[in-house]
């Protein structure tokens, strides 16, 4: 046998010399082996021990961490499987029978009180009390006012008490629970004009307006006998001062989606009650600023004795609503001064009053090259040309109104302000060419490129992103379902609202479901893509989140919000925007949250802060996405009974 000191050295880093044996002692072997069992033990032991910790408590930010917590990849309460039970978590039905459950919120978190009763129809930036700090020539003092930081609450708005999930559509059209909107203002105002009835526990909507009595059905059969209401050419439409918005609501069975604004006036609550009746619906009015629309958005524009001065400032509203209505769309007038000769004794107006007047509303559509197609009976329509060209030779001479600077951006429509020059259209090369481009018609309008993004002119989009982002949003609802199985069942939300709409996506997946979708462009994304929303037979909004919404609490069924936390971080405060949409939800409504994990574990805090039910699931790419979604539930709480309701 060879001497130990002839044997090749063995080094623990170096590689043994080949063929050599090493002799490790047995006792060792059984020691490593006892060591190796003991860590495996303590392994499946500390991972079973933190599953049914998790599965037991569920996901709690702990507030001692720092706020870039990273959440388990795969807990039980986290969807990556369409077959996972979520309705088990949270609870997405109906009930509107709960009490307001404020206090049993962690105390870490902070607690946002209800507000006072009197806030129940709270509408921040057209608040009655502020409005009067403003001017009312022109209404100005009916426009968008927001509160200053300092102004702004910090509680939760009450519903009235009583109140009750709406009606499903379609009965809401025709329907609205008094305890829900309750006012009886309009009921005897317009008692003879049929647009409201009180019944027992309920209004009812007969569908009648001041200038159609008959019902709202029987008059846009009128305006179809006079226009192709049916061939799928006109699919968006604007209704101003629009009344319970009866117009909009027997629209929408012949598939034009119709977007009715009317001011937060005296007449009360009348764009509560459209939105009530499950009818998209905003307040606004045509003042000193521009709708919140881009331009070239409508197919069809509406004033039922609207009361609006049409021929005054130089035309200058007829002027704004040439701005959003499309390249040979309808504006369609009914009511003073139209068929004056008829109605002047009941108008309390004399004939020479509103002869002048109609004559004026004629000069000032011809000079924004307007056609009058027809006047028949109580109704008028006028037509918008398909492009400028004669109205540019024309122009030359009659020189009224100017057309606006090449550089006047037409689409800038938040708090931009009203100006009395025509607004250009997209040049053309023949007279028959549709300016800015020609629309399929509806429904193949939906998922055709839209004109603006196969002409190139919104800023990296094209037509590849469009499909893609259909696609993308196709499996994105899809998954949406397998979370809230409620959002697939007809009925269970009507008004939808999505917070950063990009292309329509959300919107134009829902499209076959009874629901509404307002898409809002926020004013500070980095592509305004409003217009080819429209342009895909969509309707929506500008916004500044920073700001209220200009419509009454408790509108939306359910709301979307896609990277609006993240779009506002550095902006303005979290817990204002989260506040307004708390005021703006339906109680027992829902929100789905997709954003940065970090960002959704801050906006978890300020929702239980809501006394929300909420619940952080996984991407629907699965667990390795840094992008999660939270999912939301409005709690049923309600403002305390005054004496004579208990």
């Amino acid at each position: 046998m060879a001497s130990a000191a002839s044997s090749p050295q063995y080094h623990p880093i170096s590689k043994p010399p080949k063929g050599l044996a090493i002799n490790i002692p047995l006792s060792f072997k059984k020691k490593n082996l006892y060591s190796l069992a003991l860590i495996l033990f303590l392994c499946i032991f500390s991972y079973l021990f933190g599953l049914w910790q998790q599965t037991s408590g569920g996901f709690t930010p702990n507030t001692a961490t720092s706020n870039t917590i990273s959440i388990p990849c795969n807990t039980p309460k986290t969807i990556n499987t369409a077959n996972t039970r979520q309705e088990e978590l949270l609870d997405f039905e109906s009930h509107h029978t709960a009490d307001d459950g404020g206090t049993t919120v962690a105390s870490e978190v902070k607690i946002y009180p209800p507000c006072n009763v009197n806030f129940s129809e709270y509408t921040p930036c057209e608040d009655t009390r502020r409005s009067l700090r403003f001017s009312r020539r022109n209404l100005i003092y009916r426009e968008r006012h927001c509160p200053e930081k300092d102004e702004k609450i910090k509680c939760r708005i009450p519903a009235p008490y009583g109140y009750k999930t709406p009606f499903k559509w379609p009965a809401s059209r025709n329907y609205s629970w008094y305890a829900n909107v309750p006012h009886k203002h309009l009921t005897v105002e317009k008692a003879v004009q049929n647009w409201i009835r009180y019944e027992d526990d309920r209004f009812r909507f007969p569908g009648g307006g001041t200038m159609f009595p008959n019902g709202a059905d029987a008059y846009i059969d009128d305006i179809g006998r006079l226009i192709n209401l049916k061939d799928g050419s006109i699919r968006t439409a604007i209704d101003t001062g629009c009344g319970v918005a009866s117009w909009g609501a027997y629209l929408l069975s012949r598939n034009i989606l119709t977007l009715s604004f009317a001011p937060r006036d005296t007449h009360e609550a009348q764009v509560q009650f459209a939105l009530e009746r499950g009818v998209p619906a905003l307040i606004g009015v045509l003042a000193s600023k521009r709708l919140p629309y881009p331009s070239r958005a409508f197919d069809m524009a509406h004033c039922s004795r609207c009361l609006i001065p049409w021929a005054e400032l130089g035309g200058l509203y007829l002027i704004e609503v040439d701005r959003v209505l499309r390249p040979g769309g309808y504006w369609i007038l009914s009511g003073p001064p139209i068929r004056w000769k008829k109605y002047w004794k009941g108008w309390e107006r004399t004939q020479e009053d509103l002869d002048a007047e109609q004559t004026k509303i004629e000069n000032v559509a011809k000079s924004l090259c307007w056609k009058k197609l027809v006047e028949r009976g109580d109704i008028a329509i006028w037509q918008k040309p398909l492009n400028h060209l004669n109205c540019e030779v024309n122009r030359k001479i009659t020189q009224n109104p100017t057309l606006c600077p090449a550089n006047q951006d037409p689409d800038k429509a938040w708090y931009t302000k009203l100006e009395t020059c025509l607004t250009n259209l997209p040049e053309v090369s023949d007279n028959e060419e549709v300016a800015g481009g020609k629309l399929k018609k509806w429904p193949e309008r939906l998922n055709a490129i839209p004109p603006r993004i196969s002409r190139g002119t919104v800023e990296g989009v094209t037509a590849e992103t469009l499909q893609k982002d259909m696609k993308l949003w196709n499996r994105r609802i899809t998954y949406y379902k397998t979370v809230n199985n409620q959002l697939g069942q007809a009925g269970r939300y009507r008004n939808l609202l999505d917070m950063n709409a990009y292309l329509g996506g959300f919107a134009a997946a829902l499209v076959d479901d009874p629901v509404w979708v307002m898409n809002v462009v926020p004013v500070q994304a980095k592509v305004n893509t409003l217009g080819v929303i429209y342009e895909r037979g969509l309707i929506g909004t500008y916004q500044d989140w920073c700001e209220a919404m200009s419509t009454y609490p408790r509108t939306y069924d359910l709301i979307h919000a896609d990277s609006v936390l993240s779009l506002y971080q550095g902006r303005c405060e979290m817990e204002d925007i989260l506040l307004e949409m708390d005021r703006i939800l339906r109680p027992e409504g829902s929100v789905i949250f997709r954003d940065d994990v970090d960002i959704l574990v801050k906006v978890k805090r300020i929702t239980d802060g809501l006394n929300w039910d909420s619940q952080i699931v996984d991407h629907e790419d699965g667990p390795l996405q840094r992008e999660k979604l939270l999912f939301a539930v409005k709690s049923y709480w309600t403002a305390p009974a005054t004496p004579d309701q208990n």
